[in-house]
């Protein structure tokens, strides 16, 4: 008989989390802000408790769920009329790269780290820093990207590109200060070339440079720390 009605709450409990959920609204997953996200999980916790214990009334966990709903339902008429207090649940889009520099003090505000932005930008179909004009870290945590114009994301490399044998991702030379050797190592490279190659750049020390990529076609990008 407990198989049973385990079966029976188990059914009972899923199609009513199923309906708050859909009451709460159609957002996708990935858009979640972070108030839907905290209500969806508590929503879930709750279930939880309701289905380990048999001798737990149903209501105990019915009441909860639709209090959630209700507190939710209301912030949201809310935020529909104060833009402020909109802000405040739902977060404000933050702007990481302007006019194709990085802009460190969101990124550590936010605790936004290079890994973090360049496996975004993958995901966006964007292999190069340096082909970007802007990009837009939204409350929902995802990043939109707004490429260069071709005609001056393609110019051509500069005359060293011959020298370029890696063929791939555009190489991380220097992420937060710190020269990647694993990436010179790739590229047949030493410490004095790239040395050089800054200082021809106008960069006469590592540190000043907060990240640095070369492709395969020998395109640079380099963003000096302030």
């Amino acid at each position: 008989m407990e198989i049973l009605a385990l079966f029976l709450r188990t059914l009972l409990v899923y199609f009513i989390v199923f309906l708050t959920l859909r009451i709460m609204g159609k957002r996708e997953i990935g858009k979640l802000s972070l108030f839907d996200l905290v209500i969806s999980i508590m929503i879930a916790e709750i279930a939880v408790f309701v289905l380990e214990d048999l001798h737990k009334p149903l209501l105990e966990g019915i009441v909860p769920m639709f209090t959630l709903v209700l507190v939710q339902l209301f912030i949201a008429y809310l935020s529909l009329k104060n833009e402020k207090l909109r802000r405040v649940f739902e977060g404000r889009p933050a702007v990481v790269i302007h006019n194709g520099k990085l802009n460190r003090d969101v990124m550590k505000r936010h605790r936004y780290n290079l890994d973090d932005l360049l496996l975004q930008l993958r995901q966006n179909k964007v292999v190069d820093v340096a082909d970007v004009e802007f990009a837009i870290l939204e409350p929902s945590g995802k990043l939109t990207v707004v490429e260069r114009e071709e005609n001056e994301a393609k110019k051509p490399a500069a005359k060293q590109q011959a020298t370029i044998r890696y063929e791939g991702l555009p190489l991380p030379l220097i992420m937060d200060g710190k020269v990647q050797d694993d990436s010179l190592g790739k590229l047949g490279k030493t410490r004095f070339w790239l040395k050089n190659e800054l200082q021809l750049k106008g960069v006469h020390d590592f540190k000043e440079v907060f990240f640095c990529t070369i492709d395969h076609r020998g395109k640079w990008f380099i963003d000096r720390k302030r």
